[in-house]
């Protein structure tokens, strides 16, 4: 008897173990896509029939239709085993799988990964499965009025014809009033075409293509189509290859080591801005390549710029496969495809990429490691870095972490296990100095009578600059023209109604706009709590901070006065390809100023930038979260290593109102062991990571009375979980409304888990939120090693 264990892809916590089905044998009706009543099957047939003449194996990773109570429900397959009869518990109370209609999806590797997510991070093994689907790719079971219907997958291959030349090409001669053979001849006979390129030159060719193949002089081939890349079109490979720093040498090596140790370690690439940290990424990668093996490149969303990828493929052509949510499903599903098909070899993407289907893995690069958009925000909450730890340490590859401001667990991990490796790289490749920081405080600017949201010395610096024919780099972050409005009659501050955060004011368009769940309503007249007219715009958006820069270059000597300012913000890359677009102008221009948003802290490199000026470094150092000085630190050291990246030499402002502050001070000065200094200690008094690991129970729901009743039992509940499985060193923190208690029409609440960090959270936690019955109208969820928490 064959066996197979089954996760059903129903979203809850209760479903904590996969449930055994008897394999049906390959002559058995099912496995031909015979057809049964709905009554039998409880789906509609039709559906059934196309997918599962398919011919789709059960196997490892395939999606089964199943039996489950009194419905039929779709399942992955994490295993399958032979047992003989006597084995088997009741085997006549096992039930069949119906049919196998998609996959596989993930192999023996990706089984396990699953399982080890929804233990550690407390989720249901169904959303762990779905990390490993492709977009669109899997069949879905709908409930209608008759019934449940099996509909399937949204996206699937796309195929197009092609005319390619036939035997009887060479000597062939159409009638001369047969004007469309003539074309068709003619065009065939400079190569293969496709079909519908020879429609639109042509107009309908159907019927001479027809006539034409019936005579041998063309034939018609259906080939696979992939979406968003041009047929045929090899990438550019670049010959020649930079010479390695001393610094890079080092880094190289020690993963190099690591890879041939094949045992499943972390090597940390700690380099300044432009030291040439993805040089030593492609040497890695070409090594991996040579030995038979995948490499596998993750990259933050943001960061995930025509560049990186140009950098990959100019070095590996068209082995690399691309995959982040700015495509399509479609082009998404091709890429997967293409590295399932063994084609690419190399995957670049955002967190996702870390579950393409890539066999025989030998490394994970994760680079600007220290982001938070590694950390999933839905089910399963999981961090990249982690489970690419799990991943490569069950392969025998190797993790590879780079960053020019590594997160301070990873640099706790590098100085207390001996699997994690530091490799320094403090210069930057082409010998050039990082650019000099100027911390610039606009308190005293408007002590001096100075109003302009640009200090003396920014202005100076972009005038000069830019007169000279060079670029700028400006960032804010914060998006729309200003914060918010207030009343200066009545301090009213407009608010969004289904989030507990202000509406930012967005001058194009006159509206306010709630950033967190899209609501919006046009700029009010007045005051609409006392009818004011006296309704004033505060804060800098990145709208506002580009008009007053237009009216700053307009006072500006040529060339500066005419100089492009480009802005970059989630608004004006809203659309597909506009980032990219916005890049290739800003790199085509002579004088120019890219001002945006977090996006362009990061991943740009242009020769020509010579200023970079953070217009307002404050924005996250006061806000409620124990990482907010690492990310102020982080991104004020980041943004500056936009400037000065080749022989032009570089100037950096940073304006503040906190110019004594030590995160801010500490990164200009490129002063890590003074930011360390005065972080860790408060880290360790107050028990954050890397000091301790962290559970926060999530609690939310429509209503907020509920919401509260449910927060304050379940504080009630995990005391008393974490008092008989865990000892008198772990904390459980009361119940208490998030930062941001209410968002898209939620009340949220929050209850904070605290435990040493050599000890498990999740064994002691799970048990608890796999048995409890959930509440019919208020959420619970648990993020297992937060990022933030607000």
């Amino acid at each position: 008897m064959k066996l197979a264990q089954v996760i059903l892809d129903i979203q809850t916590q209760s479903l904590d173990t996969p449930y055994t089905y008897i394999v049906p044998d390959q002559d058995d009706p099912f496995a031909g896509g015979a057809l049964f009543s709905d009554a039998q099957l409880g789906v509609a047939n039709n559906a059934l029939s196309a997918l599962a003449n398919q011919d789709v194996p059960v196997q490892v990773g395939s999606v089964v239709l199943v039996p489950f109570g009194g419905r039929r429900a779709l399942g992955f397959v994490i295993a399958v085993h032979q047992r003989d009869d006597c084995e088997v518990a009741q085997p006549g109370k096992l039930k069949s799988i119906i049919a196998a209609v998609a996959g596989p999806f993930f192999d023996e590797d990706g089984a396990a990964c699953i399982q080890w997510l929804a233990r550690t991070y407390i989720a249901p093994l169904s959303s762990c499965a779905r990390l490993f689907v492709p977009a669109g790719g899997m069949p879905r079971l709908v409930r209608g009025r008759t019934g449940w219907r099996l509909e399937q997958p949204q996206v699937t291959p796309a195929d197009e014809r092609w005319v390619v030349p036939g035997e009887a090409l060479e000597d062939f001669q159409p009638r001369k009033n047969a004007v469309k053979q003539l074309a068709v001849v003619d065009a065939v006979r400079q190569g293969s075409v496709r079909l519908a390129e020879l429609t639109l030159e042509f107009g309908d060719v159907s019927a001479a293509v027809k006539s034409l193949a019936a005579k041998g002089v063309v034939n018609v081939e259906t080939r696979r189509r992939y979406r968003g890349m041009e047929q045929g079109e090899p990438a550019r490979l670049r010959a020649a290859v930079p010479q390695l720093t001393e610094g890079q040498q080092d880094a190289l090596e020690a993963i190099t080591q690591a890879c041939e140790r094949a045992e499943g370690e972390v090597v940390l690439v700690d380099g300044v801005t432009g030291s040439g940290k993805t040089e030593v990424y492609l040497r890695a990668i070409a090594a991996v390549l040579e030995r038979g093996k995948t490499a596998c490149v993750l990259v933050p969303e943001i960061s995930l710029t025509p560049q990186t990828v140009a950098r990959f493929r100019g070095r590996f052509g068209n082995t690399v496969a691309v995959l982040h949510s700015r495509m399509s499903a479609g082009e998404r599903y091709d890429q997967w495809d293409l590295v399932n098909s063994g084609a690419a070899r190399v995957v670049v993407g955002a967190r996702s990429a870390l579950f393409a289907p890539l066999r025989n893995v030998g490394l994970v690069v994760i680079d600007e490691e220290h982001e938070g958009t590694y950390k999933q925000e839905s089910a399963p909450r999981y961090h990249v870095r982690d489970v690419a730890v799990w991943m490569m340490k069950r392969v025998g590859g190797v993790v590879v972490l780079g960053s020019a401001t590594p997160s301070i667990e990873s640099l706790y991990a590098c100085a207390h296990k001996a699997s994690w490796t530091h490799a320094v790289l403090p210069q930057r490749a082409n010998g050039k100095k990082l650019p000099q920081v100027c911390v610039v405080d606009m308190a005293q600017e408007f002590g001096k009578g100075s109003r302009s949201m640009f200090s003396h010395q920014l202005t100076q610096a972009l005038k000069e600059e830019l007169s000279a024919g060079h670029k700028a780099v400006l960032l804010l972050n914060q998006r729309g023209f200003a914060k918010f409005l207030l009343c200066r009659d009545c301090g009213f501050v407009p608010e969004c109604p289904h989030c507990s955060t202000s509406l930012t004011y967005h001058e194009r368009g006159h509206f306010i706009m709630c950033h967190h769940c899209g609501y919006r309503v046009a700029e009010p007249p007045v005051c609409p709590q006392c009818g004011s007219p006296y309704l004033r715009k505060f804060g800098s958006g990145t709208q506002r901070v580009e008009a007053e820069l237009q009216a700053l270059l307009a006072g500006f000597p040529q060339p500066a006065k005419d100089a492009l300012v480009i802005r970059m913000d989630a608004d004006t890359t809203a659309a597909k390809g506009a980032h990219q677009k916005l890049l290739e102008q800003f790199g085509r221009a002579d004088a120019a100023v890219l001002l945006g948003t977090q996006m362009i802290a990061k991943g740009l490199d242009f020769q020509d930038v010579t200023v970079v000026g953070v217009i307002n470094a404050d924005t996250q150092l006061h806000l409620p979260d124990y990482r907010a000085g690492e990310r102020t630190y982080q991104l004020v050291q980041q943004v500056a290593g936009r400037a000065g990246r080749a022989q032009l030499p570089g100037q950096v402002f940073v304006q503040t109102y906190e110019a004594k502050s030590i995160p801010i001070r500490a990164a200009a000065a490129y002063n890590r062991a003074a930011f360390l200094d005065e972080e860790l200690p408060k880290r360790q008094l107050l028990g954050y990571p890397p000091y301790a690991r962290m559970a926060n129970v999530l609690v939310w729901g429509a209503s907020e009375e509920q919401v509260r009743v449910v927060a304050q039992a379940l504080e009630e509940d995990v005391r008393k979980q974490v008092g008989e499985q865990a000892g008198p060193e772990w904390t459980v923190l009361p119940a208490m409304p998030c930062v941001l208690a209410k968002l898209r029409n939620t009340f949220r609440w929050h209850i904070v888990v605290k435990c040493p960090n050599d000890q498990d959270v999740s064994s002691v936690l799970e048990p608890y939120f796999r048995a409890r019955t959930p509440h019919e109208n208020v959420n619970v969820a648990v993020d297992v090693d937060p990022v933030s928490l607000l």
